[in-house]
């Protein structure tokens, strides 16, 4: 089997956008209608999957998808509480109905209704909603509501302590993903993805996070941004900020996937970070949608990218399925009751 940890509902039905457009014109316009839900048909939602996420599953020869809604749409940044709950609970809906359509091939992780400012004990009810009521296995977690000019507290600030106690009681990891930028000086994929990758990693060394919560766990997406091509420089501000070694500290409650659309990326990242902590996932249909012109391939058709690995087989095994197994335990139950 191999299960990609990453993907998102890039193509949603059009019905779902118009949503989201009447909320931000009612923004601008108290005075406009408010804004509903619109209708989508299990043939629209079918025709979106079928035509992209499932035709691509297909052909690239993977199995099982973690879903959750589109991150650079999740916009925390717009609005207020009520909107982003909103939002963020037509989304989740919206991922649950293509779950029960194919659910040989998708299962849900979950949005989050963030807002800058909000205290992040206001999401704990729509993340135990949709594993309790919706069966998903884990969230994404935003650790820049404000869209590009980080006004929270970090990762390891006890603000978001009540959070981090449902996740552990839920047994759901978080793969820690921003959403869109509103400033211009970082692009939303090119610069404040990776940067927010990045960052995160560094406030987990900063603090003593995994102290309070050993068995938390987090997947860092997009290859763990910079981490891994800087190694060096972390194990190095680990020792000298008088923390323990990384594989101690930090290693044992952090994940990175494998969404670097170049071999020499996929190369260096199972070379320098342990194969257990590495993920197979694509973000598919995501960031990088082209052809890549020295190969001929689509950049995002990272499973060709394990497959070149100079490592044994058990080692790929790890990576496409057994350590999302163990990151995700609620989705290794869904499996086993499935005799898979």
């Amino acid at each position: 089997m191999i299960i990609d940890c990453h993907g998102h509902y890039t193509t949603a039905p059009a019905a779902h956008q118009r949503f989201r457009d009447a909320q931000i014109a009612a923004l601008k316009d108290p005075g406009a209608p408010p804004a509903t839900p619109g209708a989508i048909s299990d043939d629209e939602i079918r025709e979106t999957i079928e035509k992209n996420q499932l035709r691509l599953q297909r052909q690239r020869g993977s199995d099982l998808t973690l879903f959750s809604p589109r991150a650079s749409a999740m916009g925390h940044h717009i609005g207020n509480e009520a909107i982003s709950s909103a939002w963020t609970r037509a989304n989740n809906d919206l991922i649950k109905r293509v779950v029960d359509l194919y659910p040989e091939n998708f299962v849900g992780v979950c949005q989050l209704p963030q807002s800058p400012g909000v205290p992040i004990a206001h999401s704990v009810g729509e993340l135990e909603r949709c594993v309790r009521e919706l069966n998903f296995v884990g969230c994404n977690l935003n650790p820049d509501p404000s869209g590009g000019h980080w006004t929270s507290p970090p990762l390891t600030d006890r603000h978001w302590y009540p959070f981090y106690e449902k996740m552990v009681e839920l047994e759901v990891p978080a793969m820690v993903h921003v959403s869109a930028s509103c400033n211009p000086n970082f692009h939303a994929t090119g610069a404040h993805y990776i940067n927010a990758d990045t960052t995160a990693f560094m406030q987990f060394i900063e603090g003593d996070l995994f102290r309070d919560f050993p068995t938390l766990r987090f997947i860092i997406p997009h290859g763990g941004g910079a981490v891994p091509y800087h190694w060096g420089r972390y194990r190095g501000l680990a020792d000298m900020l008088k923390r323990p070694p990384l594989e101690e500290h930090v290693m044992r409650n952090v994940f990175f996937d494998t969404c670097v659309y170049h071999q020499p990326g996929i190369d260096l990242l199972v070379r320098v970070i342990p194969i257990d902590n590495v993920l197979f996932g694509s973000e598919m249909v995501g960031a990088v949608r082209g052809i890549d012109p020295l190969t001929g391939h689509h950049f995002d058709d990272t499973r060709r990218y394990i497959d070149a690995l100079s490592v044994p087989a058990a080692d790929k095994e790890r990576i496409f399925a057994r350590n999302a197994r163990r990151v995700f335990p609620r989705l290794n139950a869904q499996l086993e009751a499935r005799d898979l």
